[in-house]
This record gives structure tokens, sequence and C-alpha cells, in this order.
């Protein structure tokens, strides 16, 4: 996969060392000398990440960032800059702008390091979407599939041999999912969690179903389960749903509204460190 790589600096001369360093590295390098022309360049080339100087004319370094997660968000954002106005690089990293700060003058062996592992982010980030998009088409796959047996299948037997097959191939799908998933019943029962919901919740696999949701949910999260959902999908950022575990954003949807089986689903997606 190719590495686009995009540095920004008023410095001509800071430009050409960070070419110099970081090109050994295989990556494919823009550069810019502001804000406005990186911004350009940003709507012509899919960006992995951005190395971004923090004091320049016309527009600083955070605001080119701000605008450069408005534009791609899934670029990884690095400020290297000798400018020490920790307000200005504080209120950047609090906006989700910045995913680290380098300090000028740099050392080589780190800053290739910290770009390598900027770029390992944006491929892992890249990887967990387009398995996402899989498991759309698959769905829609699996959907077509099934209105296609209704119609087609009229002996009762093999049309549930063949729904047999179809649910045996959605819970492989929902396992190998890079996000947790729990389904839970109107009555408040665990009825459905996959292998990374029970790692999230550090519990035995197998051990969350039938399980009374709220004995294993944390209390910000309880109220979904309850709670009528109005919109498509609720989510609440940064949950730490055991203490000491990873932090998850959780998305919440009703399933089944107005037929006889309905319940809460549960999406629990990482925080990326």
């Amino acid at each position: 996969m190719e590495r686009t790589l995009l540095l920004v600096d008023d410095e001509e001369n800071i430009l050409r060392s960070l070419v110099r360093v970081l090109r050994r590295d295989g990556y494919t390098i823009l550069t810019a000398d502001g804000g406005p022309q990186a911004l350009e360049l940003l709507e012509q080339h899919p960006v992995g990440v951005i190395v971004s100087d923090q004091r320049m004319p016309v527009m600083t370094g955070s605001e080119f960032l701000e605008r450069a997660k408005e534009m791609r968000p899934d670029t990884i954002r690095i400020m290297l800059s000798g400018y020490t106005d920790l307000q200005s690089v504080t209120d950047a990293i609090n906006r989700g702008s910045i995913y680290k700060f380098l300090t000028k003058p740099w050392d080589d062996e780190l800053l290739r390091e910290n770009i390598s592992k900027a770029f390992e982010h944006y491929d892992l980030r890249a990887e967990r979407d387009h398995l996402a998009d899989q498991l759309t088409e698959a769905n829609k796959q699996l959907a077509d599939a099934n209105v296609r047996l209704e119609r087609q299948v009229a002996n009762q037997d093999v049309a549930l041999e063949l729904h047999h097959r179809m649910l045996e191939l959605s819970q492989d799908v929902l396992e190998h999912l890079p996000v947790g998933v729990i389904g839970i019943g109107d009555d408040g029962l665990i009825a459905l969690a996959n292998e990374l919901a029970h790692r999230l919740l550090h519990q035995p696999l197998g051990a969350l179903l039938s399980r009374v949701a709220a004995d294993v949910l944390p209390a910000e999260i309880q109220h979904l389960c309850t709670t009528p959902v109005t919109e498509t999908t609720i989510t609440l950022p940064a949950v730490h749903i055991v203490p000491g575990g990873t932090p998850v954003q959780v998305h919440c949807s009703r399933l089944g509204e107005g037929m006889r089986n309905s319940g809460t689903m549960l999406v629990l997606v990482p925080e990326e460190g």
C-alpha cells in the first residue's frame, strides 16, 4: 500500500532536511510552504500522515490541522515545531486535530519512528473500515439471499436448513468483526455477544449469554437498554466499560421495533491509542 506523507513548513531548508531524513523510508513525500498550499494538496492526494510546523504566516499549524481534519478525518496529524505556545498546542490536541506533538530540533531516528507508527495507526484504521465495508456487503448479500429463498423455497425442511446455514455464516462474520457486539432483549437478558465483546468486558467466552445486562454493563450505558431510542443510533464516546479497561465508543440501536421480538444492539468500538 502506497504511503503518502505531507510535510508543511514555511522554511524551505527545514522541508529539505525533513525530506532528506524521511525519503529512505519509501514514502511518497509531498511538501507545502504553508496551510493554503497544503490544503490544495490534500484535495488532490490520499495523504495518510501530515507533519506540520505551528508558527507559519497566513495560517497557523493548529488552524491548518483542524481544517485538514475536516477535509480528511482519517489522516494522522503530527505537529513538529520549536514554537512553545503550549495553549495553542493544547487546544489543538483537545479538538482532536493532533495525534502527536514533536519539538524542533528533532532527533532523526525518533522522528522516523513516530512517523512509522503513525502510518501503522493509519493502516489499522483503514483495515478496520475495510472490514466494516465487507460486513455491510455480506449483510446485504445475506438479506438478498434471504429474499430469494423466501420466494423460491417451498419445502419447509429445506428452508430451515438453508436458514441454519445462513445463521452460521452470520455468526462467523460476527465473530471476526473488529468491534464488540452485544444484543439485549427487551427482557434485559443478553442474547448475543461476540468474542471481542467478551474480551472488552473481561469475561470468558460464552459467559455473557443469558446474563442480565444490568449485572455486567456500567451504569452510564445501562439506560440505553431501557430508554426508547428515537434516533437511528445513539453514540457515547470514550466509555470505560470495565475499570482500567480499554475505553470504547458505544453505539446503540433499536432492533425489531413493532415486531414480536425486539431489543437493543450495542456496538463497542475500541478507542485507538
